[in-house]
């Protein structure tokens, strides 16, 4: 590898973004940076201490308090808020629900920005979430747009979620997905778009080793 490299994968809720991201960084032994569990613990972290999504003093104030780290732990990153490490309870249906209006906020999009940034300024990174090849990294080297059916998305996201939370149907899913997709692509910080350069990836036939061998064909002429 000559060069650093930076791959932004960019698409909708459950189309296994974070998968391909994931075996592509193992794979190229660059480092994964999940976008999206940042969002999630900011999330979270306002959830508990009940910050109201519009007062954006608290908010500003809040932010200056939430500091986010990751760490690979059995081939698996993990991401802790203010030293606690949130990796699953970031991933639960409260959060999941508000994570998408907390992200739509200008000074928290800011801030996380500046955060994914500074990870890209050293070394090679795969980075996915939904502003990445558009707002994060406008000059990555290889850019991803991810989509999938919508029935496939929320069956998979169903099948994620059914162990932890045995409660839930896919209605529900399928319907919190929708919710997601619709604030993603018309919040006016950052919305979910595909950036001109980018490559769609539609994996709704795909298997995760197949679109990971469709992704290293896109990046392997850069290394």
């Amino acid at each position: 590898m000559n060069n650093q490299i930076i791959v932004a994968i960019d698409g909708y809720s459950s189309c296994g973004k974070s998968t391909l991201a994931k075996a592509l960084a193992k794979k190229l032994h660059f480092i994964y940076v999940d976008s999206g569990a940042m969002y999630r613990a900011v999330a979270l972290y306002f959830l508990r201490h009940k910050i109201d999504l519009k007062d954006h003093d608290k908010i500003a104030e809040a932010l200056k308090n939430i500091h986010l780290n990751f760490h690979s732990r059995d081939y698996e990153t993990h991401i802790t808020l203010n030293g606690e490490e949130v990796s699953e309870e970031i991933r639960q249906m409260h959060v999941a629900e508000s994570v998408s209006a907390v992200a739509a906020i200008r000074e928290v999009r800011l801030e996380m920005v500046k955060q994914q940034q500074r990870m890209g300024q050293t070394k090679s990174i795969v980075m996915d979430g939904r502003d990445i090849g558009t707002a994060v990294f406008p000059d990555a080297t290889v850019k991803f747009f991810m989509t999938a059916d919508p029935k496939i998305r929320a069956e998979r996201r169903y099948k994620e979620l059914l162990p932890k939370n045995p409660q839930i149907t896919l209605e529900e899913v399928f319907e919190n997905l929708a919710h997601r997709d619709y604030q993603d692509t018309t919040r006016i910080e950052s919305p979910l778009v595909r950036a001109d350069d980018a490559i769609i990836l539609d994996n709704t036939d795909l298997t995760p080793g197949e679109q990971l061998l469709f992704a290293l064909s896109r990046v392997e002429p850069f290394l």
